[in-house]
């Protein structure tokens, strides 16, 4: 082939190239490469749309049907008697050695009862534990008393409510003292009964009597008991409101002119300055409220800058009147501080920041420890995602340590108790760890239970753990053997 007809061959190839580079750019102007994208948005992980879980007005009869069954309350010493135990941290604060061997020393189910679908945890208090099930059975929301000894059942509290599956049917934590429980119902049903005898006291159907809008998957606020008053952050005609547990009387009451909504999130009390108060993320802002004297029910001060629309997290009290909050679905944390001047307060906003950028938490209520933040990172956390994590709250966006690739986990609960750390998987593996701000030391692992969306918080008493996965809670033995 002489050199004229290579130059002819080259100016063809060449022709052809330059044609389809054409064809692509053309292609690439004009297509829309997104046309075919979602945007995660809260709910999506199938959840039902507005009109599957629309049910028709009711009227409900709240705690009309009593059950006595054949169980005794225990000996066993110990409460847990609210969301997040004692102290409002997660922490149990009991002197009591527990295995930190699970080689030689592995935890030993005790009992187990089966439960409806969901994600209700225990609270527990003088030899009881508490629970608000969902029996789909009978289609009624049941308050149940249980002997911690044995998992035998006391007595049961319950009410015909209708409740379309969404992630489970349950969700909540009983609040507990010596005279009363107090339960928030799947679809913001209120119940107070006397602790011991499960007599009926009063119940308050938020979405009639305060035009309550139920959260999407449900109620997720746990009741709060304070020196006898049962606190309930609404949404609705009332952002929260005190009731008295003995007569059912609203002590106080707050306005909601912003018409902020409740959220999945509990609330939390926080003393600053000597002045009480309570803290809530509602949907449409943080927000501080006075807890006591005449100015009780009162907004002390708020933040509307941080405003997610899914929050499930409570707000985690720090120290020097710092507070932490965080919600799911790409919206990351904030870090704020109290100030307070002649009587009045401020929110100073210190650090904010996205799931990839700092400390974060989709589900569960991260822990504070030894001035450190415990977390889980959510999905969209980039390499740190489902990696258990340690924060300094100093500066949030860079992990102390991290639990590594190899070390996931996902909207399961995780609680502190004796320098250890457990952590549950959404399929019931639990993990102990060494409670340390140096690093991720792992002490032994065990497979529960054959779990499916195993997210209930869990509780310790006594070296006793109740945790849960979709339908059953179960009773371990995390003692060391000479605890026996």
């Amino acid at each position: 082939m002489n050199i004229s007809s290579n130059k002819k061959i080259v100016s063809y190839t060449a022709s052809i190239a330059g044609g389809i580079a054409f064809l692509l750019l053309f292609w690439w102007i004009t297509t829309d490469p997104t046309k075919d994208f979602v945007l995660h948005t809260p709910g999506m992980d199938n959840r039902p749309d507005a009109s599957a879980l629309s049910i028709p007005t009711e009227n409900i009869n709240i705690g009309e049907f009593f059950q006595v069954f054949d169980g005794t309350p225990s000996n066993i010493p110990g409460s847990w008697p609210r969301f997040r135990g004692t102290s409002f941290d997660n922490i149990n604060g009991e002197k009591i050695s527990l295995s930190d061997n699970w080689e030689t020393n592995p935890p030993r189910v005790l009992w187990s009862i089966e439960l409806g679908e969901g994600h209700a945890a225990p609270a527990i208090f003088d030899g009881r534990f508490y629970i608000l099930d969902y029996d789909e059975e009978e289609k009624c929301d049941a308050l149940r008393c249980f002997s911690l000894e044995d998992g035998r059942e006391i007595w049961r509290r319950s009410y015909k409510v209708r409740v379309k599956r969404n992630h489970g049917l349950s969700r909540t934590i009983p609040a507990v003292t010596d005279s009363f429980v107090v339960s928030i119902g799947p679809r913001c049903h209120v119940m107070c009964v006397k602790s011991k005898s499960g007599d009926f006291l009063w119940g308050i159907d938020l979405e009639k009597e305060y035009a309550v809008e139920t959260p999407f998957w449900y109620t997720g606020q746990c009741a709060l008991i304070d020196n006898g008053v049962a606190v309930i952050a609404a949404g609705g005609t009332a952002l929260m409101f005190g009731v008295d547990c003995k007569t059912g009387s609203i002590i106080w009451q707050t306005p909601n002119p912003k018409n902020w909504q409740m959220s999945h999130s509990s609330v939390m009390p926080m003393v600053f300055n000597g002045k009480k108060m309570y803290i809530y993320c509602a949907i449409g802002g943080v927000v501080g409220i006075a807890a006591e004297g005449e100015d009780a029910g009162k907004i002390l001060w708020e933040i509307d800058e941080w405003a997610p629309s899914v929050v499930a997290p409570s707000p985690v009290i720090l120290e020097d009147g710092r507070v932490f909050v965080s919600a799911g679905y790409g919206a990351g944390s904030m870090l704020f501080k109290l100030n307070e001047s002649g009587g009045v307060y401020t929110a100073e906003i210190l650090q904010q920041y996205k799931p990839a950028k700092g400390i974060s938490s989709e589900q569960q209520t991260p822990i504070f420890y030894k001035g450190h933040l415990f977390s889980v990172q959510p999905k969209d956390a980039l390499g740190l995602r489902l990696q258990l994590v340690c924060y300094n709250p100093d500066d949030c966006t860079k992990p102390v340590w991290s639990s590594g690739k190899t070390n996931r986990f996902g909207l399961g609960p995780y609680l502190i108790a004796d320098k250890k750390m457990f952590v549950l998987n959404d399929d019931g593996l639990l993990t102990l760890l060494q409670a340390s701000v140096s690093g991720y030391k792992q002490l032994g692992q065990i497979q529960v239970m054959d779990g499916i969306d195993a997210w209930g918080p869990m509780a310790l008493v006594d070296g006793r753990l109740l945790l849960r996965d979709h339908h059953r809670l179960y009773c371990l033995d995390v003692r060391k053997k000479s605890a026996l």
